[in-house]
């Protein structure tokens, strides 16, 4: 037998495994169960298994490949900062979020569902897929890291994992909100990040209902994720009301301009009460402009979508400021009046460089970031 990594693997893949280990399709359903329902993290810890097989494994390098929480910041207002180290050395952040994150539905809560029950079971998970990023959004410390590799499907996977147990939170019982919008862009991870979906669903427990992916604009991809049979939620990072200002704030936009991308968000296939989440982070003198709002509204006029507003997280390093309160709330209300519903996102774990455009693969304080729409 060869050396192998269980996380990331699905039933198919564990089924021919099984049958090279000379075991009964029986046994794939098993440690799928194990490593992905229960999140354990050892063969040996798979008492279903029995105990001359985990031998065998074991012997022969068979591994779960269960990435470990390195170190972990603490906000004030409870949201969490894990370093997760990969098993060559790299790491990447991922956030904890409890009591979710209000602008979603504006309230907290779904439809008949009890804002005190909405506060006291939800939560989210913001997971990272690439280690760096390639975008270069000029607001984001991300570009200053450039992109080392992409994340395996069991990497994006065990980031949840290591955080539901951490958190001792166990999903479909406990209810579990993921946004891919951490390190990377999703979309340039396409296979591995959806196949961390469907894991994240059939394995974890996590229905794809909970799950919201962010991208810059990689429009083939946003044409391909509205044919996936199992999928998430679909957001977009907007940040600019024209082609000039978006290629100077996100040089994607040279290659698939706003037409392109407004384009494929109007073709991309919403299910019933479904809306797409257009992202805009505002900068002080940039973007936030009354004028601005108004070409907003023109661009996304007659969609079944909704915008957040997220004001500029500072960090080093980032030549940008972050509007005042006012001009945040103006820019909503214009949209507002366009019945256009507008959120504007509450920042969470600022303090610990949690919060969106701040994450970074460091132990250090001063430094972070993150994709353009995380929080």
């Amino acid at each position: 037998m060869k050396q192998t990594i269980i996380l990331g693997l699905d039933i198919a893949e564990l089924t021919e495994l099984a049958q090279e280990w000379g075991e009964p399709p029986f046994r794939a359903r098993q440690i799928f169960e194990s490593v992905y329902g229960q999140r354990l993290t050892s063969i040996d810890s798979i008492f279903t298994l029995p105990a001359k097989l985990r031998s065998l494994l074991n012997q022969s390098g068979v591994e779960v490949g269960a990435p470990l929480i390195e170190k972990k910041f603490v906000s004030s207002d409870g949201t969490v900062r894990y370093l997760i180290a990969l098993s060559d050395g790299q790491t990447v952040e991922t956030v904890w979020m409890p009591e979710g994150d209000d602008g979603e539905t504006g309230d907290g809560t779904e439809a008949g569902e009890s804002p005190t029950r909405a506060r006291m079971s939800r939560a989210t998970i913001c997971v990272s897929s690439q280690v760096g990023c390639a975008v270069a959004c000029r607001f984001c410390l991300t570009a200053l890291l450039g992109v080392k590799r992409n994340l395996t499907a069991g990497e994006i996977v065990g980031q949840v994992c290591a955080v539901l147990n951490h958190q001792q939170v166990s999903p479909p019982n406990d209810r579990v909100n993921l946004v891919f919008m951490g390190m990377g862009e999703p979309f340039l991870n396409y296979d591995n990040f959806i196949k961390s979906v469907r894991l994240l669903k059939d394995g974890v427990g996590i229905p794809e209902s909970r799950m919201t992916v962010s991208t810059a604009g990689i429009v083939p991809r946003i044409y391909d994720l509205g044919l996936e049979a199992t999928r998430p939620k679909l957001a977009i990072s907007l940040n600019a009301s024209n082609d000039g200002l978006r290629t100077e704030l996100m040089p994607i936009n040279r290659k698939w301009n706003l037409e392109k991308l407004i384009a494929a968000a109007k073709d991309f296939p919403l299910r019933p009460r479904e809306k797409l989440t257009f992202e805009y982070v505002l900068l002080n003198g940039v973007n936030d402009s009354a004028v601005n709002a108004r070409e907003v509204v023109e661009l996304i006029r007659g969609l079944r979508a909704k915008v957040n507003l997220i004001a500029l997280n500072p960090g080093p390093g980032i030549d940008f400021e972050t509007p005042a309160p006012d001009k945040v709330l103006e820019f909503q209300k214009i949209l507002i009046a366009a019945d256009i519903p507008a959120f504007i996102r509450r920042p969470r774990g600022r303090d610990i460089y949690a919060a969106c455009g701040q994450l970074k693969r460091t132990v250090e304080m001063s430094s972070a970031y993150c994709h353009a729409s995380c929080l």
